[in-house]
């Protein structure tokens, strides 16, 4: 049961009833619910890295000191988090409604462009920056140009750096999937009046 409530506040469930002016497809919001736990895995094989452990890659050249890799690796790493989390908005009334607590914004309506442009912009960039595709001899081809794999001392620091890492590559394609859902959802509809909001749920994720 304590294990229980500790996830549910890590990563809470998607809700029964949605807060949104139009119901989001369920497939939609489990979608935008699973990309921080997608990304966990990658996330936390990340971390051994900010004290030097190399997790088997055979790297070339010195590593940066010490509290520079630290401030680095766990800042990306509550970065990626962070912006993951971002993707719930897309399905929550609160990526529709600024909540009261946010200043100057706080219970405005957000303009559906406003939400869609930096969702559709930054999901094409994390596409190229993470998109890449086999190109022979243990050679991928990226947006930075014909890239080769990381040795690794054995197959199996290799085998698990791929299972950790390999749910990055689908972040792109998911948070542009989830921007087209909320346009696709919050656009005006010729001759309908605005929608009334369903139920409201509390605010918190």
């Amino acid at each position: 049961m304590a294990i229980d409530k500790l996830l549910r506040m890590v990563h809470p469930s998607p809700p029964t009833t949605g807060d949104t002016e139009r119901p989001v497809p369920r497939w939609v919001m489990r979608l935008a619910y699973a990309m921080p736990l997608l990304l966990l895995p990658s996330c936390l094989w990340r971390l051994p890295f900010a004290f030097h452990f190399d997790m088997g890659q055979q790297q070339e050249g010195g590593l940066p000191s010490l509290w520079v890799s630290i401030l680095y690796v766990f800042g990306l790493s509550v970065m990626s988090e962070l912006i993951a989390f971002l993707c719930i908005g897309l399905v929550r009334g609160w990526g529709e409604i600024a909540p009261a607590r946010i200043p100057f914004i706080g219970g405005k309506r957000i303009r559906p462009l406003a939400a869609v442009i930096p969702a559709l912009l930054g999901g094409l960039a994390l596409t190229a920056l993470f998109g890449s595709v086999p190109f022979g001899d243990g050679q991928w081809l990226t947006v930075f140009g014909i890239v080769e794999n990381v040795p690794y001392d054995n197959g199996w620091w290799y085998a698990l750096a791929m299972i950790c890492t390999a749910p990055i590559s689908v972040w792109g394609p998911v948070v542009v999937v989830l921007a087209i859902a909320y346009y696709l959802r919050r656009r005006p509809r010729p001759g309908s009046r605005p929608p009334v909001p369903v139920q409201q749920i509390p605010e918190n994720v």
